[in-house]
């Protein structure tokens, strides 16, 4: 599989495509972005994805220089281009070009980007072994209420709390808020299986993006009878956990099994996670063969 660009209206190697210095993307890393994963080469929950690409402009005040549909053409013609091989597909739209200065107004024509890429490996035995987050405490753009929810292009706070758990030996690192709330992952949702088998995640008003992935496995959860509760979680639910998993498009449901250092129940990913990753990868197979029937014209 090649890696590809789509750069206004143009076709070319990744290595090639530019943006201009004075797009709002570059300055300021004024825009939005969704990353969607293939299946047997097929996007998995595109309009989903596309969905919430246009919440996120609308909460900052961009207008998507392109529909949905427009979008989905140019996703399936980097695809059909790039060859076979599942991808890595990445939606970005920027406030678009405009003089140096913060002023918003002053920037023209929105800019749509589509990436497409092989998907990059995860770390050997990242589902089967699980892996250790390191909590973080951290303060990011979206947390003030007119970007709540976004999913913008400024991850610097993201960035450096992952960089920080790196270098104490962990996969992902776990933000905590101002009042020492556990938020999400840099990358990622966060989910516990507390002693009573309930299954726990933060709440979106606590100003957590909305996962995809994290819908999803909420939806096979109820599905199969477990007790659901979105509510605030605090450390304490994570070192106390029975069982915890971050959730995320490209990594689907992984186990945690340390948290700072701490045993998560007894080390090993656990049924309630396990059994998640199933249901999750079922209805994964489901949706991509009706998208496949579907392009298929057969009915």
């Amino acid at each position: 599989m090649r890696a590809l660009a789509w750069v206004d209206g143009e076709v070319l190697p990744v290595e090639r495509a530019r943006l201009p210095l004075l797009d709002r993307g570059v300055l300021y890393g004024d825009g939005v972005f969704e990353v969607v994963r293939t299946y047997g080469g097929r996007p998995f929950a595109l309009d989903e994805h596309l969905a919430r690409l246009e919440r996120s402009a609308s909460r900052i005040g961009i207008a998507l220089p392109a529909t949905a549909a427009d979008i989905d053409a140019v996703v399936e013609r980097l695809l059909r281009e790039a060859g076979a091989g599942d991808a890595y597909v990445r939606i970005i739209v920027t406030r678009g070009e405009g003089p140096i200065g913060y002023d918003p107004s002053a920037a023209r024509d929105p800019r749509l980007v589509v990436l497409v890429a092989p998907l990059p490996p995860l770390p050997a035995g990242l589902h089967e072994n699980g892996a250790e987050v390191r909590l973080v405490p951290c303060s990011r753009p979206t947390d003030e209420a007119r970007a709540a929810g976004a999913k913008v292009s400024d991850y610097l706070a993201n960035l450096l709390a992952l960089a920080e758990a790196r270098r104490a030996g962990a996969y992902e690192a776990v933000l905590v808020g101002p009042a020492g709330e556990v938020l999400e992952g840099a990358s990622s949702n966060v989910f516990v299986v507390d002693e009573q088998g309930r299954l726990r995640t933060p709440p979106t008003s606590a100003r957590i993006l909305a996962g995809i992935t994290r819908a999803h496995v909420l939806e096979v959860a109820r599905a199969a009878r477990l007790v659901v509760e979105q509510r605030v979680l605090f450390p304490p639910d994570l070192y106390g956990a029975r069982e915890a998993f971050i959730t995320s498009t490209l990594r689907e449901v992984v186990p945690v099994v340390r948290v700072d250092g701490w045993t998560v129940g007894d080390g090993r990913p656990g049924p309630v996670t396990r059994a998640l990753l199933a249901a999750l990868r079922e209805r994964i197979a489901a949706a991509v063969r009706r998208e496949r029937t579907r392009s298929m014209g057969v009915h």
